[in-house]
């Protein structure tokens, strides 16, 4: 059997790391011992992988080390790099006793048609597990392979199966800042939120859930205001899930007036410097704003050919205060979780998960996103190509497969 597989050059090779390469290679045909061979069937592709792609190399992330580079000509683990997605795919050979064929699972995978894993011995009834010891034991939730059969959030529908890969590696990012933010009950009270990056998933997924702690508290105290680019403006407004929005070019003059009084809490979304010192300059000049901290929540308008040695450097200190501004905080979803899982039990994780999850498939169809799925090799790397020309509509939700070629680039649903 051939697979193929999509690789980028890695930054330090000296080459276009935006030029992506369909990789040719064998199956093997016999798998070591504790092993799983998957059929991938497919996989959504968001802002989150390219930053995923941006950051392979960068110390604290090393997206580049969860799957291994194949080796073809041109291309190796030094030269290429394979950015992870979240898709589905299904078991079609194992070497583990508790591990069967047939199973249909949800996971980190490589972009590819197969994917030869290992298994490490804490399988349960719900997951089982990649050893990655190379990597900080806090990737953990990257290494969980779900069985279907057992996910109490699973739904078979392609549809639910589309969104499931769109939304939730996203939304439990969005999901577990919030809570982080409500276990200090918003940093001591602040009551107004700006989030830049406004129009991607992370970002309004964390609107989404602020709103919803304010219904479920009986409170519209938090107020939730906006940042993105001016053609973004529009599907940021359509949303309806901020109280206000306005665009990056004239934040300034648009919030006198709407400013409110009191603490405030910035969420960068974006990680773009240059915006984060134009806020930390707008509040250091208001008498009665405070700007309480400031959360790096992720990078979106960071790509694999603009990465900047600050964004590379995340979580270092890099961007230090001035004066008086707060300092940086940054949230990474693994390490709070893994907090989280100290203090409240797995079935109570389990029910808020489920809780939340049900929620947004509820609420996230009148948000007015497409789908666009594409298949087949040719067509996945002419999506890749076309993102790296006219970058990601928000709107637009991909899901992309390696295999057949059955429907026409572009084609889109509703969601």
């Amino acid at each position: 059997m051939k697979n193929l597989i999509l690789c980028h050059p890695r930054a330090s090779s000296g080459q276009d790391p935006n030029q992506a390469i369909i990789v040719k290679c064998e199956v093997p045909q016999t798998i070591p011992n504790d092993h799983v061979l998957l059929e991938v069937d497919r996989f959504g592709f968001s802002a989150n992988n390219v930053t995923y792609q941006a950051l392979g190399e960068a110390s604290h992330f090393r997206y580049f080390e969860f799957h291994h580079t194949p080796e073809a000509e041109g291309v190796s683990s030094k030269t290429h790099g394979v950015t992870p997605v979240w898709g589905f795919g299904t078991i079609i050979k194992s070497t583990h006793p508790k591990v069967h064929p047939g199973e249909r699972v949800y996971g980190y995978f490589a972009p590819a048609r197969y994917l030869l894993l290992q298994v490490s011995p804490d399988v349960n009834k719900y997951a089982f597990f990649v050893p990655r010891p190379h990597l900080p034991p806090d990737r953990r939730p990257y290494n969980q392979i779900t069985r279907c059969a057992e996910d109490p959030l699973y739904d078979p529908s392609p549809t639910a199966e589309d969104l499931t890969m769109l939304y939730r590696p996203l939304f439990w990012t969005s999901f577990w800042c919030e809570d982080w933010l409500n276990s200090s009950n918003y940093k001591g009270g602040s009551t107004q939120i700006l989030i830049s990056s406004a129009s991607s998933k992370t970002a309004f997924c964390l609107a989404y859930l602020i709103r919803r702690r304010n219904s479920l508290q009986g409170s519209s105290t938090r107020r939730v205001i906006g940042l993105t680019s001016t053609k973004n403006l529009a599907f940021t407004k359509r949303l309806a899930l901020y109280d206000n929005a306005f665009d990056y070019e004239s934040f300034n003059t648009s919030l006198v007036g709407n400013l409110a009084q009191g603490h405030w809490i910035y969420v960068d979304v974006a990680g773009n410097n240059a915006l984060n010192t134009r806020v930390r300059d707008y509040f250091r000049v208001s008498d009665d704003s405070e700007l309480v901290t400031c959360i790096a929540l992720g990078l979106t308008n960071v790509s694999a050919s603009t990465i900047e040695p600050s964004s590379a450097n995340w979580g270092s200190g890099s961007e230090a205060p001035q004066g008086d501004d707060p300092k940086v905080e940054y949230f990474f979803m693994p390490e709070w979780l893994s907090i989280r899982k100290q203090q409240l039990s797995v079935s109570v994780i389990t029910q808020m998960q489920k809780k939340a999850w049900t929620r947004l498939m509820s609420d996230c169809g009148t948000w007015g996103v497409s789908l666009r799925r594409v298949c087949g090799p040719d067509q996945v790397k002419a999506a890749y190509e076309e993102i790296v020309r006219c970058g990601l509509a928000p709107e637009d939700a991909f899901v992309w497969s390696l295999w057949g070629e059955t429907r026409e680039y572009g084609s889109r649903t509703k969601l």
